[in-house]
This record gives C-alpha cells, sequence and structure tokens, in this order.
C-alpha cells in the first residue's frame, strides 16, 4: 500500500541526536526550515517568579530567626530556664548547679541566687535542680524548662562497687520516658566524674556517648562538665544555640513563681488572695483572663503588677542591684468588670426547661386516691399467665371475673402493686415479691455494676483488708483478660430485671443509637459546643487578635510581675506556700470556655513499668500540659468504622485505648500523663501515657455484657440449651435476640422449654456439643463525676 495510508514505524531513540531534531515536532508547517516559536519565554517567566518567591521566604525565615535570636538575648526577655536533671541517685545535683551559677556571675564564693543576669554572656539564666525520686517536681519543672540538661556519672565505669546502677537508674527511665511524652526542649548531656587524665578522658567520653546517644535525640550534645572552664565553653555554645520549646506550651502565656505570699481576705474568711510573683513567659497576658494554678483550680485575678526587674543585664555592681525584699511598683492594672472572664465551672439546669405544666395540689390528691384503690384492687387470672400477659388484659373483664363469681381455686391471684416508684409509707404498708425486692436493690446498686471488685473507700482499712482488696482486683483483670464481657446470670434476680437497662443490637457497626437518649444529671452540668472545631478556631484568632493589638490589659512576656488571684481556698493557698520551697508553681493563662465543664476524650496507653491493675472509674490524676485534675475516666476502645465504641472494664497493657471524663475544656493538642495515688502512699505513680483527642459529649460508649449457656442436646441445626437463664419468662423477654456461638454459628431462640430456663434454638449451621451460645447485650456508660477536681489537697 503507498500514499498517505502507508504503514510509519516508530523510529528508534536516538541517542546522540542533535538539538534541532529534537525540536522537530515545533516546526513550522509555512516554513520547514525555521523553529517554531515555543512557550519559553513564559517558563523562563514562571521560573523567576518561583525564584523570586523562595528567596523572599528565606529572607522572612531569616529574619524572623535573627528577630527570635535577638528577644531571647535581650534585657526585655524572660531569663532562660535551665533544668539539671540527674539520670541516677550517684549524680550530685546539687554541686553543679553551685559551679554553674557562679560561672555565670563570676562570684568565686558566697551564696548566688537562683536566677542570674550575666553581662559577660549577655543572657539571663535560671537554674532548676530536678529532685530526684519526686516525679511530680521533675514534670513541673520540665514543663517550663527551656533547656534540660541531663548529668550523667561515669564512675560506674571505674568503680566496683556502683557498677549496679550503670549510667541510668529505674527512676531516671521512667522520667525519660515521661518527658519525652511532655515534649522535650533543647537537651544536653554533662558527663561528671570523668579522669583527670586526657587519654582516659577522651576514652570514657566516647564510650558514654556511644552508650547514651540512642536515649536522646539526634542533635543532643554531650558535654564534660567537670571543671569550670568546660562549664564556660558549655555556657559560650548555648548562647549562640536556637531554643525550640513544645508547641503546647508556645500557645499560652505562664508565670512561674519566684516567690508565692498569701493575703486575708477580710469579706470572706474562707478565703484569701494569692500572690504569685515571677517572669511572665510565652505570650502577653491578660486581666481579664482567667489563670489556672498548677493543681490548685482556675481562678480569676483580682491585678495584675508590674514590678522593676531585679535582674538587669545592664547592672553590674552589687550596690546598683534592687533589694528583692523592696520590689517597686511600675504599674498596676485592674480587670474591667464588663470584659473580664467569668468564672463558669458547671450549667445550671432550669428544672422547667422541659414546658411541661406542674400538677396542681387536686390533680396529684386525685392521682394518690385512684393509685389506693388501684392497689386494694385483686384480679383473678388464669393458670400460668405471666405478668407480661396480665397487663393486656384490661380492667373491664376483671371486674366481670370478680362478679361472676367464678372458680377461684383454679387461677392465680396477681397483686397490682408493682411499682417501682412507691412513697417510703407505701412501701412499708405493702407487700412486694422478694423478686421485687431484689429488683429495687438492684436498681439501686446498677450504677455501682462498673464498680465490681473496686476498693472500698474507706480509710480505716487494715494492711490486710487492702491486700485482699488488691487480690481482687488483679483477679478481676485476669479474669476479663481471659474471658471478656462474660458474666453470669442470677439466679435470685429475674434477668428481665437483672438486665432491663441493656438491649441488643443486630449490628454493632451499623445499628443506630441515640446519642440524646436516656442522658444522666451530669449531662445537665456539662457544656457542648455545635462545631468545636471551628469554636477553637475562633478562640484562637482571638487570643491573637488580643496579642497583636497590644491592649491596655495586658502584661507583654518578659516582663516581672506579680499576680493577685482572688478568691483561692485557705487550705489551698496553704498547702501552694509549702510546695513553693521544693518545686516552682506555675500560673497559666487560660482561653475562653476553657473553665467550663464537658466530656473530653484522650488517647492513652498504660505504662510499661505499671503491672498494676488500672479499674474503669478509678479516680486517677490527670497532667494535662499546665493544667492538672482528678478524674475518674471510662476506657474504651476506638473503632473507626462505627459511630459506637466498646467500653472496657480495665485499662490492658500494649494497646492504644480512649479514656473518658468529665474535666474542664482544653484545646487540643496537649500531652497527657495520668497518675495513680497508690494505697498506703503519699508519693503518685506513673499510670499512663496519651494525648488530648476531642471534646465531644455526644460519643456513645456501650458497655457490653455476653451470657453464656450450653447445650444439651444437638439436632443438626436445633439444639435445647440451658444455663443461659433460670425461667421461661426470661427466655420469652430476650427472645428476639440474636445469639451465636463461639465456634460463629448464628442463631435465634425458638421458645422456652420447661419451667428451669432451658430453650430450644435453630442456627445456620451444624452445631458441636463442645460449642458454648453466647448473646450480647449492651447498655450506654458514663464517666464519673468526681467528688473533687483538683489534686493539690492529696499530694
Amino acid at each position: 500500500m503507498g500514499g498517505s495510508r502507508a504503514q510509519l514505524n516508530k523510529p528508534h531513540k536516538s541517542r546522540f541526536s542533535t538539538k534541532s531534531s529534537r525540536n522537530l515536532h515545533k516546526t513550522s508547517v509555512k516554513d520547514k526550515s525555521r523553529i517554531a516559536k515555543s512557550e519559553r519565554n513564559v517558563a523562563k517567566g514562571a521560573r523567576a517568579a518561583r525564584l523570586q518567591r523562595n528567596k523572599m521566604l528565606r529572607e522572612q525565615k531569616k529574619a524572623a530567626l535573627l528577630k527570635e535570636k535577638r528577644a531571647s538575648s535581650s534585657s526585655t526577655s524572660a531569663p532562660l530556664v535551665i533544668l539539671l536533671f540527674g539520670l541516677s541517685a550517684s549524680v550530685n545535683v546539687e554541686s553543679l548547679a553551685e559551679d554553674l551559677l557562679r560561672v555565670l556571675s563570676n562570684d568565686g564564693a558566697g551564696d548566688v541566687s537562683s536566677t542570674v543576669a550575666s553581662s559577660e554572656y549577655k543572657m539571663r539564666i535560671t537554674v532548676l535542680k530536678a529532685p530526684h525520686g519526686d516525679l511530680l517536681s521533675c514534670m513541673e519543672m520540665a514543663k517550663v524548662a527551656d533547656l534540660i540538661v541531663f548529668v550523667a556519672s561515669t564512675i560506674s565505669l571505674y568503680e566496683e562497687n556502683a557498677s549496679d546502677f550503670g549510667y541510668i537508674d529505674s527512676f531516671g527511665s521512667q522520667c525519660l520516658s515521661v518527658l519525652r511524652q511532655l515534649g522535650l526542649p533543647n537537651t544536653a548531656v554533662f558527663l561528671r566524674d570523668l579522669p583527670s587524665d586526657q587519654k582516659g578522658k577522651n576514652e570514657l567520653k566516647k564510650l558514654s556517648i556511644s552508650n547514651l546517644a540512642g536515649e536522646f535525640p539526634e542533635d543532643c550534645k554531650f558535654y564534660p562538665a567537670d571543671t569550670k572552664d568546660e562549664l564556660h565553653k558549655f555556657l559560650w555554645l548555648f548562647k549562640e544555640q536556637r531554643l525550640t520549646v513544645p508547641h503546647w506550651r508556645n500557645q499560652r502565656p505562664y508565670l512561674m513563681s519566684q516567690k508565692v505570699d498569701v493575703v486575708a481576705d477580710g469579706l470572706n474568711s474562707g478565703k484569701c488572695t494569692l500572690l504569685l510573683t515571677g517572669y511572665l513567659h510565652a505570650h502577653s497576658l491578660s486581666v481579664n483572663q482567667l489563670v489556672h494554678v498548677s493543681g490548685a483550680g482556675d481562678f480569676q485575678l483580682q491585678k495584675i503588677e508590674i514590678l522593676k526587674d531585679p535582674n538587669l543585664l545592664k547592672l553590674r555592681k552589687e550596690s546598683d542591684a534592687m533589694d528583692s525584699d523592696d520590689m517597686e511598683v511600675v504599674r498596676s492594672m485592674d480587670p474591667d468588670f464588663m470584659t473580664q472572664e467569668p468564672l463558669v465551672v458547671e450549667n445550671v439546669p432550669d428544672p422547667l426547661a422541659g414546658e411541661q405544666t406542674w400538677p396542681t395540689e387536686a390533680e396529684m390528691a386525685e392521682a394518690d386516691r385512684n393509685q389506693k384503690q388501684k392497689r386494694l384492687k385483686k384480679r383473678i387470672l388464669p393458670r400460668g399467665t405471666s405478668e407480661y400477659q396480665a397487663a393486656w388484659i384490661v380492667d373491664e373483664t376483671d371486674d366481670e371475673g370478680s362478679a361472676s363469681g367464678s372458680d377461684t381455686d383454679g387461677g392465680m391471684v396477681l397483686d397490682e402493686t408493682e411499682d417501682y416508684f412507691r412513697g417510703p409509707k407505701e412501701t412499708d404498708n405493702s407487700d412486694v415479691d422478694d423478686d421485687d425486692q431484689g429488683s429495687l436493690d438492684d436498681r439501686d446498686a446498677d450504677e455501682e455494676t462498673d464498680m465490681d471488685s473496686v476498693m472500698m473507700e474507706d480509710d480505716n482499712l487494715t494492711r490486710e483488708q487492702i491486700e485482699e482488696e488488691i487480690k481482687k482486683i488483679k483477679a478481676a483483670h485476669a479474669e476479663d483478660e481471659e474471658f471478656p464481657d462474660e458474666v453470669d446470670t442470677p439466679l435470685d434476680i429475674p434477668a428481665r430485671k437483672r438486665f432491663a437497662k441493656f438491649r441488643g443490637l443486630k449490628s454493632f457497626r451499623t445499628s443506630s443509637w441515640d446519642p440524646k437518649e436516656s442522658l444522666p444529671p451530669e449531662y445537665a452540668r456539662i457544656f457542648a459546643f455545635d462545631n468545636f472545631a471551628k469554636t477553637q478556631k475562633h478562640v484562637f484568632a482571638k487570643f491573637l487578635d488580643m496579642k497583636q493589638e497590644n491592649r491596655d490589659d495586658c502584661v507583654p512576656a518578659g516582663q516581672y510581675v506579680r499576680l493577685h488571684i482572688k478568691e483561692v481556698p485557705t487550705p489551698v493557698a496553704s498547702k501552694l506556700c509549702l510546695l513553693a520551697k521544693a518545686v516552682p508553681i506555675i500560673a497559666s493563662g487560660l482561653f475562653q470556655h476553657e473553665s467550663k465543664m464537658s466530656v473530653l476524650h484522650f488517647s492513652i496507653k498504660k505504662h510499661d513499668t505499671n503491672d498494676a491493675p488500672i479499674k474503669s472509674k478509678e479516680e486517677l490524676v490527670f497532667h494535662v500540659g499546665f493544667r492538672q485534675f482528678v478524674a475518674r475516666p471510662i476506657f474504651s476502645t476506638d473503632d473507626m468504622n462505627s459511630d459506637k465504641h466498646k467500653m472496657e472494664r480495665f485499662l490492658h497493657a500494649g494497646r492504644f485505648a480512649v479514656a473518658s471524663i468529665y474535666a474542664p475544656i482544653s484545646f487540643p493538642p496537649l500531652p497527657l500523663i495520668v497518675l495513680k495515688i497508690a494505697e498506703g502512699s503519699a508519693a503518685p505513680a506513673l499510670a499512663a501515657v496519651g494525648s488530648l483527642r476531642c471534646i465531644d459529649p455526644d460519643r456513645i460508649i456501650l458497655k457490653k455484657i455476653v451470657l453464656t449457656g450450653y447445650p444439651q442436646r444437638v439436632s443438626k441445626l436445633k439444639a435445647s440449651v440451658r444455663y443461659m437463664f433460670h425461667s421461661p419468662e426470661d427466655v420469652r423477654w430476650f427472645k428476639p435476640v440474636e445469639v451465636y456461638t463461639k465456634c460463629g454459628r448464628h442463631g435465634r431462640i425458638k421458645e422456652p422449654v420447661g419451667t428451669h430456663g432451658a430453650m430450644k434454638c435453630t442456627f445456620n449451621g451444624v452445631l458441636q456439643q463442645h460449642d458454648t451460645v453466647c448473646m450480647s447485650l449492651y447498655k450506654r456508660a458514663y464517666p464519673k463525676w468526681p467528688e473533687h477536681r483538683f489534686p493539690i489537697l492529696d499530694t
């Protein structure tokens, strides 16, 4: 074939083709010898714009970095906080802190304050010493540290009597994991007790770095710190280092107290005014904001006083320094009561919000008379009539039966006095069946079914009783791991009454459950948002606007201030004054709505060092950012493809769970540390770690129970099952619920058999004799409201 229909094969790719041949497809039709005009000029313009934009971004980052560096080293910035943390008990942190402060102050002898303004290094530094063995104090100091210096002793490598603990002991390892969870700022490692000869010193330093490098971030540097020259070298390198702190800490203003005072309140004998003096960090603080005092709660500010800075860089002589006992007030700010954030903790529900008319006294009296007449009336029913069937028989039929005077010996007399809402007098004068009385007791104790085998809340328990309760909790924890959710049907209480609040679900994932149905009374005391993400975005934008406006009611960061915190309970203030001698008290500013109670959900994991069982609704201390509060959480799974989540009775090791609590609102992201007050010990133990996930009161958590029965006789697809229920009425009550077996068969209840609770079931496959028949029931679970919200009086 020829012409235009001739086959044109694709030529081989030319490896050494010329530029003109590669651009042959751009050749103009009119002039084959001239290459057509391309869009290269447009590409050149786009490339130039891209290069210009990248250059502008680099200059902006460089300017921001220079501004940050100047701000951190200027006289208006707050002193940098260095925390000295000993990795083992053999490290002498006290002597290291004294050497470091003397190098900064150029003072060879005498006492040196913990905050020093060094004119040589042109920076102000506060040195904190972490007490070894005190987990709570180490956590509080790490929250405000700009640099954490981990101090390791190398004496264990060349002394036989110190070879047991190595570089890091058990407490040091535990604290390292906690600090990683909180978020590490800049870090450094000091090596102490190195040999005096240079060769041995270098070899031991290399060995220490190789052993410790895996425990710290990649950018962490190691420094020998035995002499003042080595500390001097470290300070010059630290001066040029760029500081990075966790993101959650840069979101809120905070103050680390250097002095704590209390002023009595003349109007209220049980309250006082707490005075916290120190430097303001991170952001500006408004006098109209709420503040949280760590471990004590949320409070309003009475006023803020800006004091003259006692540690100025320009002061080089002691005669020019200001006496710390006579602090001069530069400026004082009082709140505006029209714009001050109100301290709202709980919602006050309106009992008439349902728009239901209240009955009159005449209507209530008539209802009481009708109830008494109904209670005295007897009903004669055929033998074998159940209570459920009797409820459908109308009163006219009963009247006719009683008037006819028919045979009363062959019928069952039912007393229509079954009312679960009787008053005290009526209950005493009426005859109640044992089953009904058991139901009454069970209704009162139903809220405690989630607290099975919880340790008795009695301060007078003996040591033997405490050990016995701990054994019971551990046994329940082991049983929950081996047979999760399985419960036994009681013999003395009908199952339809014992499990009246439970219901069956055809599918846990797809079946519907109304989140607003049958809410507990605690839900009337909390707050909820229609769109929490939008609210959080609005609150953050409002806070940034307040920072940029430089308003008169705001104190800029870096100022030396005194916070007057009003209406603090006197016992709490006294406890804070005692704690301030060992650990600095932290006061942090709160965003709008952060004092209000809601339902918070945390992603949580049990810590590896904790082998004690942690039960749902057990009292724990939650550290969320700067805040501390007491809560009684319930644990649940995190089902990604479902709007319902199964409750876990225990927090099991090795897997994540979701902890839901009633607590003040906190805007994520925030780290979480959970502490548990051990029985017989005042020091809290590390229980779990995690982070704040979301705030959602409508998150559905379902408690699951599994009733089990065993096949008595099996005939292919049919089986007679016993021991799941103990009465035929219970079988009929739970007949609509689907049953399944542990081997994967599904079926339904057909009918009861006999009078002892056996039942006939049909399945979708052949049932084996050794199989177990199960029935899953669900009810919604809620956290428990804490008896007290803050842990200051428990420490």
